[in-house]
């Protein structure tokens, strides 16, 4: 392959986002402003009626804010996978609680809830599940699991937009709250940000006012009032995590194409199905989509089996010398320096996520691939596992 090297990962922006950035910079508000409202009002839309949103600057600040907002804090514990990225678990101990983690489910790689029951004490507070790639977690068991042990329930939906399970969409639900990721590399992007989307008013109303500074209104509320623009009040210590407009302008044009780019990563992925059953190759693919369920298809993670003919980091290697980038998603937090040290953690402890680890692969998705971008990609691995 001499196309040179396919990225594991590219943001899909196109002119339309580079006019309204353009837009928003021109227009005076380079922080949170008109762009930042109008982009919370589309987003609660696209999640359906009753949910209020509060945008942030990252997902990490999110789930700082939903926890925060809940009372979360020393002395309490909070249920959280291994199976994921270390931010969903340093927002616990930012409010001075203790994650607690569980080990993955075999097939779908998301927290596994019959060992989140056996790791439940009279500390556990709430679950923060993460809905891994983009296939949702069920609501209805993660609903009987949180009310049989009178826990409060923050879904990290970094992966999950747009998704749906049960007919229940990610983000319109009744957790707590629900944080989505806008990352470069998610499925829609502003650069840097997210969204927490919640039906509950006083997380809302905490969200909004921590995320300033603890300061009573936004500065474009204040800016915009009658009442002087230097009266304002302090009224917790917050922090510093507002989206700004530019940003929001170009999540605006993003929502508008969510359903389109996510048909494409679908189509993207039911491509890569196709091709790999019917090449036979010794590995394990993502597991099949319930019917009337959404998979966002963020990732597509296969796994190889014991009889590839190369290592999970031979295979990586090999495709990158074919041109294709791949990554890992993820190193499980139990092997992790930090996190295996502070709570002296084993791999027997979570023997699923601990077994996975070891054979798992990301290959490129993402929707702006051309078809033969995928056909490269496709070439590579029947190459790699067939020498």
């Amino acid at each position: 392959m001499s196309e040179g090297l396919l990225p594991f990962a590219l943001p899909d922006i196109g002119d339309a986002e580079i006019s309204a950035v353009t837009e928003a910079l021109r227009s005076g508000w380079v922080s949170s402003g008109p762009f930042v409202r109008a982009f919370e009002k589309e987003f609660a839309e696209f999640c359906g009626p009753g949910v209020e949103t509060v945008a942030v600057n990252s997902a990490t600040a999110g789930l700082h804010l939903a926890l925060e907002a809940l009372g979360i804090g020393p002395g309490m514990e909070v249920l959280v996978p291994t199976w994921t990225f270390t931010a969903t678990a340093e927002v616990v101990r930012h409010l001075g609680a203790d994650p607690v983690l569980v080990d993955s489910h075999p097939a779908t790689l998301n927290l596994d809830l019959a060992d989140a029951d056996s790791k439940v004490t009279a500390r556990t507070a709430a679950i923060l599940p993460v809905h891994f790639a983009g296939q949702p977690v069920s609501p209805s068991e993660l609903r009987s699991f949180a009310d049989a042990h009178a826990l409060s329930v923050v879904e990290d939906a970094a992966h999950a937009f747009p998704a749906a399970s049960e007919g229940v969409f990610v983000g319109s639900g009744e957790s707590a709250a629900t944080v989505f990721s806008f990352y470069a590399t998610k499925t829609i992007t502003t650069g840097e940000g997210g969204m927490l989307v919640t039906r509950d008013g006083d997380i809302a109303r905490r969200a909004r006012c921590m995320r300033l500074h603890g300061i009573d209104r936004d500065a474009f509320d204040r800016y915009r009032s009658d009442r002087p623009a230097w009266r304002y009040n302090v009224v917790a210590p917050g922090f510093k995590y507002n989206l700004t407009d530019p940003a929001a302008a170009m999540g605006l044009v993003q929502l508008e194409r969510a359903e389109k780019m996510r048909l494409r990563r679908g189509e993207i992925a039911a491509y890569y199905n196709e091709s790999f059953v019917g090449a036979g190759l010794p590995l394990d693919l993502p597991g099949k989509v319930a019917w009337g369920d959404l998979h966002a298809w963020h990732l597509y993670v296969i796994r190889l089996l014991p009889d590839a003919p190369v290592t999970r980091d031979d295979f990586i290697v090999e495709m990158s010398e074919l041109g294709v980038g791949c990554s890992v998603h993820f190193v499980p937090l139990h092997l992790q320096p930090f996190w295996r040290t502070c709570y002296d953690l084993r791999d027997g402890m979570f023997p699923v996520a601990s077994r996975e680890f070891e054979r798992v692969v990301s290959l490129p998705l993402y929707s702006r691939m051309t078809d033969e971008e995928v056909r490269r990609v496709v070439e590579a691995v029947v190459e790699v596992l067939t020498r």
